[in-house]
C-alpha cells in the first residue's frame, strides 16, 4: 500500500485533481482532517491509535459528555418503542476511542418473545455501500485501477451502453449515444448515470432479481441504457453494486471473500455477513412495519431471506451486521485507517475518501428534492455546510444510513462515532434516529 506517499499520477492525468472543481477546497478540508487525526494519534508516528476492539468503557463526563443528557437520549428512544414507532433499537456512542453509551431497548422478535440485545443483527441495506467503497479504495492503493479509468476497461459489457433520450418519459424506447465514459469515480460518487433498483425498466430487464449471480446482474444492467450521461447528475442507484463486481475483477476473489479477508477479519467484524446462519439466528429478527391499525407487524422486505444463502452477493444492499461491528468500522476511519495496530487504509486515502467530490453544478444532492449542506465523497454522505444542513453535526462529519432503520455518523471534529440500528420499515420510525443524534450532541459539554 504505497500509493498515498504522493498519490501516484493516473495514467491519463491526475484524476484526483481533474474529477471535481471542489479539489482545492477539498485539500483544505483534508489538511484539517489530518490535523485532527494527528491530535488524536490516528497517524503513524503520532502516538498510539485509538483502539475499538473491546472498547474500554468510560464515564461520559471523562470524555466531555453529560450522563444526564445521555439518559435523555435513552428516554427518547424508549418513548419511540413505547409509542410503537419501532419494536426495538440498539445505539452506541464512542468518543476519544472509549465507549460511553451502549443501550438496547425493546424487542428483537415479538413473535418469538426475544428481547433486544446489544449484539443483535440488523439489515444494513445501504450501509453496505461504505464497506464496498472501502474495498475498492484498498485496491486503489495497490494500483489495481485509477479513479478515472473507464468502467468498460474492466467490464467490457458497458462499452457500448447508450443513454435514454428522456428518462422521465414513460416511453423509454428512444435512446442516443453516450457522450462521456462512465468511470470508476462516477460509481463511487453515484454520478454514473445508472438508475435505482426500483425503476420499472430494471424490473423488466431482470436487474432486480435476487436469484441471479452478480456477474449476471451486471450483464443485465449493462444492457439497459443509462438514465443520463455520466457526470451530469447525482442519482442514487446501483452504482455500488457494479463497484462490487469490479472488486472481484481487480482482486480475483469473489466479493464476499474479499470483504472477509481484507476488511472483516482485520477489523474483527465477526458478525458482518451476507447470510444469518443457525448459530446467529436468535440474534436476528424481522423488520417491523405499522399495519392499517398502526400496530407493528413483521414485514417481509427481502425476496430471499437473509437466513438463506443468496445467489446475488452485492455491494449495494446485502450485508447484515451489529452496532459493535459497525462501530469498529467507523472507528477505523476515525483513526485514519488503522484499528488495533492493523492498518487497513493509509491516512491520506482516508482523507481523500471523506471530502466532497461532487461538482458544484450537481449540488445539492438529494432524493427527489435537494438536501442543502450535503455532498458526497468516495463512499459517504458528508456535511459541507453545518448551518444549511438539518443534521446537528459539524462540517466534515461523514455518515450514511440504511432503509431499515440504521444510521451512523463519523465526526472528526468531536472525535466521536454514533451508531444506531433498528429493524423498521419504513426506516424513519417517527424520527427516532434524528431525535437520538440530536440528544447525543446536546450532551456534549467539552
Amino acid at each position: 500500500m504505497n500509493r498515498p506517499a504522493g498519490f501516484r499520477s493516473s495514467r491519463r492525468g491526475d484524476s484526483r485533481k481533474a474529477a471535481s472543481p471542489q479539489y482545492s477546497r477539498s485539500v483544505t478540508v483534508i489538511s484539517r482532517f489530518i490535523i485532527v487525526l494527528l491530535a488524536f494519534g490516528g497517524l503513524a508516528g503520532g502516538g498510539s491509535p485509538v483502539r475499538a476492539q473491546n472498547l474500554p468503557t468510560a464515564v461520559p463526563e471523562s470524555v466531555g459528555l453529560s450522563s444526564e443528557r445521555l439518559d435523555e437520549a435513552t428516554r427518547g428512544l424508549q418513548s419511540h418503542v413505547d409509542a410503537g414507532d419501532i419494536a426495538g433499537v440498539v445505539a452506541a456512542v464512542a468518543r476519544h476511542g472509549q465507549l460511553v453509551y451502549l443501550e438496547s431497548l425493546g424487542e428483537l422478535d415479538r413473535e418469538r418473545g426475544l428481547a433486544m440485545r446489544d449484539d443483535a443483527l440488523f439489515r444494513l441495506y445501504s450501509m453496505t455501500r461504505p464497506i464496498t467503497s472501502l474495498a475498492a479504495m484498498i485496491l486503489w492503493e495497490e494500483d489495481r485501477f485509477e479513479l478515472d479509468d473507464p468502467v468498460s476497461m474492466y467490464l467490457p459489457e458497458f462499452a457500448d451502453q447508450r443513454v435514454f433520450a428522456d428518462a422521465s418519459n414513460p416511453d423509454l424506447t428512444a435512446t442516443r449515444p453516450r457522450r462521456a465514459e462512465m468511470t470508476v469515480e462516477h460509481l463511487l460518487l453515484h454520478t454514473s448515470g445508472l438508475g435505482s433498483r426500483s425503476s420499472s425498466i430494471y424490473r423488466a430487464e431482470q436487474v432486480r432479481l435476487r436469484s441471479i449471480t452478480l456477474p449476471q446482474m451486471v450483464g443485465n444492467a449493462a444492457r439497459v441504457p443509462l438514465f443520463e450521461d455520466p457526470g451530469t447528475r447525482w442519482r442514487y442507484g446501483i452504482s455500488t453494486t457494479i463497484l462490487g463486481r469490479l472488486v472481484e475483477v481487480w482482486s480475483g476473489l469473489p466479493f464476499d471473500e474479499f470483504l472477509q479477508e481484507r476488511i472483516f477479519e482485520p477489523l474483527g467484524m465477526t458478525d458482518t455477513v451476507f447470510r444469518v446462519d443457525a448459530p446467529r439466528a436468535d440474534r436476528f429478527g424481522p423488520a417491523y412495519r405499522p399495519g392499517p391499525d398502526g400496530e407493528l407487524r413483521p414485514h417481509a422486505i427481502e425476496v430471499v431471506p437473509f437466513t438463506d444463502q443468496p445467489a446475488l452477493i452485492e455491494g449495494g444492499v446485502g450485508l447484515v451486521s451489529t452496532v459493535r461491528d459497525y462501530l469498529r468500522f467507523s472507528q477505523m476511519f476515525l483513526n485514519g485507517g488503522e484499528l488495533d495496530g492493523v492498518r487497513v487504509l493509509q491516512p491520506a486515502t482516508v482523507a481523500l475518501m471523506t471530502v466532497n467530490r461532487v461538482p458544484d453544478a450537481l449540488l445539492p444532492i438529494g432524493f427527489g428534492s435537494p438536501q442543502p449542506g450535503r455532498g458526497w465523497t468516495l463512499g459517504f454522505c458528508v456535511v459541507m455546510d453545518a448551518d444549511a444542513s438539518p443534521l446537528p453535526v459539524p462540517e466534515g462529519t461523514f455518515w450514511w444510513d440504511g432503509s431499515s432503520g440504521t444510521r451512523f455518523f463519523i465526526d472528526p471534529v468531536q472525535d466521536m462515532v454514533t451508531v444506531i440500528m433498528a429493524a423498521a420499515s419504513p426506516a424513519y420510525g417517527n424520527g427516532f434516529r434524528e431525535g437520538f443524534v440530536e440528544a447525543v450532541y446536546q450532551s456534549l459539554v467539552d
